[in-house]
């Protein structure tokens, strides 16, 4: 394999070699009309190719795209995305057209002569005020939504619930019945209590801990984000959120789910794309999935990063609050393990 490795090496710089030999010889000709004639039209036919490649592309995989956002807060989200992208597409778009289309009508012709300016005042002008102008508005625009979304001092009774980040699971807990996480730290972990959560803490003993999330729709959720061991993500796509999971910190985001996962396995939109990427992993000779919401991490955190995952239900607030009622109390995992 290594003595591959080194005639593949040798090949490559060959290969290099002669190129550059090729490129010396080629730069002392002389470009006739009809040569910039060829190019010019080959610049015209790249343009229309690029053009067709890039539609292609879109329709063989918008299936891909994630499905309408399910959470309040990811609607700001996917407007701002909107009209960022309209605006990279037109610019795009505009840029690769005049870069080529100059390219074919400014080609090199027998008696033809450039025209030279060392400078243009106007055009200086335009060309930086106009971005300035729209980066400016486009950046205004995304601190303003950022700013929205992370504020959560208006929250009407929000839920809390704390992500613990470790390689490579995710565990939560709720708070209880008082709405408020007791003190937790790595220190306290030993035995079943994997989070470190302070049990001399009054606030913890009716802290709920699990291993699935399950979401009220339509109440605000507050989540408190810490890390075990390394910097992890915390990305829940669907409902547009990401947070950082930092090792001897505790992050926060919040959102207010929308859909709950019934609704969202009921959507046409949301099937569409499901279907199309079974389609993709039956292909592969995967099974494939039906629909679930997805808590992922988003940071390379080690070997077994790609399978760092836990599955997000979303009910109706009457379904939830009967399904947290179920669920054992920190005091009482402790005393019955």
């Amino acid at each position: 394999m290594q003595a591959l490795f080194y005639i593949l090496v040798a090949v490559a710089i060959g290969v290099g070699i002669w190129q550059m030999a090729k490129f010396f010889e080629l730069s002392k000709t002389v470009a006739t009309t009809d040569d910039n004639n060829i190019q010019g039209k080959y610049m015209i036919l790249f343009l229309a190719g690029f053009y067709l490649y890039m539609i292609y592309t879109v329709l063989k995989w918008k299936h891909v795209f994630l499905p309408g956002a399910a959470s309040v807060e990811g609607v700001e989200y996917d407007h701002l995305w909107t009209i960022t992208m309209v605006v990279i597409s037109f610019v795009q778009i505009v840029t690769q057209f005049l870069l080529f289309y100059f390219s074919y009508r400014f080609r090199g012709i027998e008696g033809r002569k450039a025209a030279y300016e060392t400078d243009s005042t106007k055009l200086e002008v335009i060309w930086t005020a106009v971005p300035t102008i729209v980066l400016t508005v486009l950046i205004g625009y995304g601190l303003l939504v950022w700013t929205n979304v992370m504020d959560n001092s208006d929250s009407e009774d929000p839920l809390y619930i704390e992500v613990y980040a470790q390689q490579f699971n995710w565990q939560a807990r709720y708070a209880g019945d008082d709405n408020t996480l007791g003190r937790a730290n790595v220190r306290y972990i030993k035995g079943i209590n994997t989070m470190g959560v302070d049990m001399t803490d009054v606030n913890s003993q009716d802290d709920i801990p699990v291993r699935e999330l399950h979401l009220p729709k339509g109440r605000k959720i507050i989540f408190k984000f810490r890390s075990q061991d390394v910097l992890h993500s915390a990305y829940m796509p669907h409902f547009r959120a990401q947070m950082n999971c930092v090792p001897g910190m505790i992050t926060e985001f919040g959102f207010t789910p929308s859909m709950t996962t019934e609704e969202m396995r009921k959507d046409p939109d949301t099937m569409r794309k499901v279907r199309g990427i079974n389609k993709i992993r039956a292909e592969k000779g995967e099974d494939p999935y039906e629909f679930d919401y997805l808590l992922l991490c988003n940071k390379i955190c080690g070997s077994s990063h790609f399978n760092m995952q836990m599955k997000i239900i979303v009910h109706e607030e009457e379904e939830f609050n009967e399904w947290l009622a179920s669920q054992d109390r920190m005091n009482q995992v402790v005393v019955n393990n």
